[in-house]
């Protein structure tokens, strides 16, 4: 009945796919390049993380961007890109609940500096682990 809407070639989702990995990619790894770039920003960094709660704040400030960094240029290089989308997840969703959350939705707009541009990274890695996932372990798409 759709057929007329259909494309006459071959989709090419593993195109899709790579846009969407290697822009996540690039776009994370602009964080720990600052970082890296600016290492006198570090100590404010820790100090919040330790205003937060954890302990050894500008350790694991370090250890973030360390695996941001490290998780970003995985996914670039198409390797542990399981592995680089749970870190870059983990780091995401943290930075949601403590950054993000009480700035409400939009980053721009009605509000700022809200979730709005955390949720879309991380539906661009959920998409991005979907897919590697099944072809990993074998587990077929819920729609086809």
């Amino acid at each position: 009945m759709f057929s007329w809407c259909r494309p006459s070639f071959p989709l090419r989702e593993e195109r899709g796919l790579m846009v969407v990995r290697l822009g996540v990619a690039l776009i994370i790894l602009m964080h720990p390049l600052h970082g890296f770039s600016h290492p006198e920003n570090m100590p404010l960094f820790g100090a919040y993380l330790s205003g937060l709660g954890y302990p050894f704040g500008e350790a694991l400030a370090w250890l973030v961007i360390s695996v941001q960094a490290l998780c970003s240029l995985a996914l670039i290089v198409n390797r542990l890109v399981i592995a680089a989308c749970l870190g870059h997840m983990a780091i995401i969703i943290m930075g949601i609940v403590h950054v993000h959350y009480p700035n409400g939705w939009y980053v721009v707009g009605p509000g700022a500096g809200g979730m709005e541009w955390g949720f879309i990274l991380l539906v661009c890695l959920v998409g991005v682990l979907c897919s590697y996932c099944s072809r990993r372990f074998g587990i077929s798409p819920v729609v086809n």
